[in-house]
C-alpha cells in the first residue's frame, strides 16, 4: 500500500512541476545558426558586469568574451544565450558589443522547455 501512495505522490509533483515549468518559459521563439542550435552565431564582449536574476542565467564582468549559441525572438528578443568558459545561460544583449558574425543566416526556431532548464551540479532543476 505504501508504494501506490509513494508512486501517487511521484505523479503529483511531477504534474505540478509541469505546470510550473510552463510558466517559465522566456520565449516560444529563438534564432540560431542552424535547426539544432548547435553552431555558434557570433563572438561578444561584455560592455558591463551583469548578474542575473536566477540560475538559467549567464553572469559576466565588462570585457569578457561570450559565444552566442541562440537569440530569443518575438515577444522576448532583448535575451540571448551563449557560453562563457562552461558556463551557459541567457543574458541581455545591450549588455554585450558583437566583435565578430560566425553566421551568415538565422532561422527561427520553437523553443523547449528544456532550453530553460537550470544545471546545479549535475542535476537539472526547473526554476
Amino acid at each position: 500500500m505504501s508504494r501506490i501512495s509513494d508512486q501517487r505522490i511521484l505523479l503529483l509533483v511531477i504534474s505540478f512541476s509541469a505546470s510550473v515549468q510552463s510558466t517559465k518559459v522566456l520565449s516560444e521563439w529563438k534564432k540560431c545558426g542552424d535547426l539544432e542550435c548547435e553552431k555558434a552565431m557570433s563572438r561578444v564582449q561584455a560592455t558591463t558586469d551583469y548578474s542575473g536574476p536566477d540560475c538559467r542565467y549567464l553572469n559576466f564582468k565588462t570585457g569578457e568574451e561570450i559565444i552566442v549559441y541562440s537569440k530569443l525572438s518575438r515577444e522576448n528578443e532583448n535575451l540571448w544565450a551563449g557560453s562563457k568558459g562552461k558556463d551557459f545561460g541567457y543574458f541581455p544583449r545591450d549588455a554585450v558589443k558583437v566583435e565578430e558574425v560566425l553566421i551568415g543566416e538565422e532561422v527561427e526556431v520553437l523553443t523547449k522547455e528544456t532550453d530553460f532548464l537550470c544545471l546545479h551540479e549535475d542535476k537539472y532543476t526547473f526554476e
